[in-house]
């Protein structure tokens, strides 16, 4: 499927998305006139509720589709609403489709517009059926020949806006894919593997640390927690640095990249165990943001460390009560082998801001079960002591709809991952604050670094959406990322 931008379209079917606006009426006795329908009757038919779809049968036999965007559509409702509409009407709609959005400038920020309903149109056509044999062929407008023009007003305007679109889906929709892949699928391999190809294919460097030399560089957290799995642990290092541009400012990328999370000897309950492929979360908001950043050509030097490995049970795999050690040299008492994920961030976090000394550090992590019954699913928590960095970030996430909430860094929090035997421990051992102790242990091996962030996803990587009965990955994190790096 191609899409372009056109000022007209001679299209088969026709998207028309109206905002609940005062000049609504207006719209809809233009639109009644233009498709000779009563003018009350589509007035009465059609409010502009968010995801309202109305078809109207015209009498060439074309179709269009009046789509509700509600009142004040952000560039999140934009796309959950065009997924959404493109996924239910997938099957009915034709080759050529055009999607009007020649009336959006006048109430509506049309770069955030297009960018929403170009992922959302992309991600309509998400295939979650990943391992099926007999999957029935697809849709035509999804197929080689598909096309969607949208209809703009300013198409130097929108160009940008769709070209950031189309690179963001593209790469969006390769992580979602690895999100969902089961763990068979799927190992840290599979994980370096990826990010070798991106990085040939779009001009940045990656360089991944098999076994021998995990252990020649000490990275002794990442390897206790490898200690039960079959599967050598990797240590993915990516660095995207921006032709023509002195002096760019250094970010730091850290994502957690659990390919499969039993929970060690302290193993979780098998109910939702299966879901557990979803932990290396962090690991594709980290790997996605450095391709989009490639191929947008940002001006930021970009670097992204990925721990990664299985967290499996077996006779060597380490034990509760365990000492081990770590990148920086500080010990770790493990009193819960559940808490692997801050264990092998700590020495992601613990190698970059030794070997990269970045501007900005940010790391991403499914990391607690604590954030999702604080925040639900509709936000991923925010830990970081700059409140200019904190504003950034949460102005980013308000524009893209991968919100964050800010939760506190507190000192008295330290108080609970003290250890009688080890410099610290990697779990208070209470039911209580926990994404917030699980924070203060990360903060540890940051070296008090003045602009560090860190974002638990465990609510908003994996979740409920349109392409099946389970949670399944959401892509969260690149968008949110890209928009904070491109401002």
């Amino acid at each position: 499927m191609t899409i372009t931008l056109s000022p007209t379209a001679d299209a088969d079917a026709t998207i028309i998305p109206l905002l609940q606006i005062d000049d609504l009426a207006n719209q809809l006795t233009r639109l009644a006139t233009t498709l000779a329908i009563p003018a009350a009757t589509l007035q009465a038919d059609f409010k502009a509720d968010p995801k309202e779809v109305l078809p109207i049968y015209q009498t060439d036999g074309r179709k269009t589709y009046l789509l509700g965007m509600g009142k004040a559509p952000q560039a999140n409702d934009w796309f959950r609403g065009f997924r959404r509409f493109f996924f239910d009407q997938k099957t009915r709609l034709p080759r050529h489709v055009a999607v009007d959005l020649r009336a959006i400038g006048e109430t509506q920020d049309v770069v955030s517009a297009i960018e929403g309903a170009v992922l959302g149109i992309r991600g309509g056509g998400y295939d979650l059926k990943l391992y099926q044999t007999d999957k029935p062929k697809g849709p035509a407008i999804y197929g080689s020949e598909g096309r969607v023009s949208l209809l703009v007003t300013d198409e130097s305007l929108a160009t940008e806006a769709l070209n950031r679109a189309e690179a963001i889906a593209q790469t969006q929709r390769e992580m979602i894919d690895l999100m969902n892949a089961p763990g068979n699928y799927k190992t840290p391999q599979t994980l370096a593997d990826w990010a070798i190809q991106s990085g040939r294919k779009h001009g940045y460097s990656v360089r991944v640390l098999n076994k021998a030399q995990i252990e020649a560089e000490g990275l002794l957290a990442l390897l206790s927690v490898n200690r039960g799995s079959d599967h050598e642990p990797t240590f993915i290092i990516c660095e995207y640095v921006p032709a023509g541009v002195e002096n760019p400012k250094k970010v730091g990328l850290v994502g957690k990249g659990i390919t499969f999370d039993t929970g060690g000897i302290s193993i979780k309950p098998s109910a939702s165990m299966h879901l557990m492929k979803s932990d290396m979360g962090g690991a594709a908001a980290v790997l996605g943001t450095l391709e989009v950043a490639a191929k947008l050509q940002l001006p930021v030097h970009l670097i992204g460390i990925v721990p990664s490995t299985e967290n499996m049970v077996d006779g060597s795999a380490t034990k509760p009560g365990d000492v081990i050690g770590s990148y920086l040299g500080k010990t770790i008492e493990v009193i819960d082998t559940d808490a692997e994920g801050r264990i092998v961030l700590a020495d992601g976090l613990g190698y970059m801001v030794r070997n990269y000394q970045p501007d900005v550090l940010i790391d991403l992590a499914t990391l607690t079960g604590s954030v999702i019954a604080t925040l639900g699913y509709h936000a991923a928590g925010l830990f970081t002591n700059n409140d200019e960095l904190a504003t950034q970030l949460t102005r980013a996430a308000d524009q893209t709809g991968e919100r964050l909430w800010r939760l506190p860094l507190w000192d008295v929090y330290a108080e609970d991952i003290k250890s009688d035997v080890a410099d610290l421990k990697n779990f208070s051992g209470k039911p209580l604050a926990g994404a917030i102790t699980a924070g203060k242990f990360l903060e540890v091996f940051t070296e008090n670094h003045p602009a560090w962030a860190h974002l638990d996803i465990a609510g908003t990587a994996f979740g409920e959406t349109e392409f099946g009965s389970q949670k399944n990955g959401t892509g969260f994190g690149i968008r949110l990322l890209i928009d904070w790096l491109r401002k």
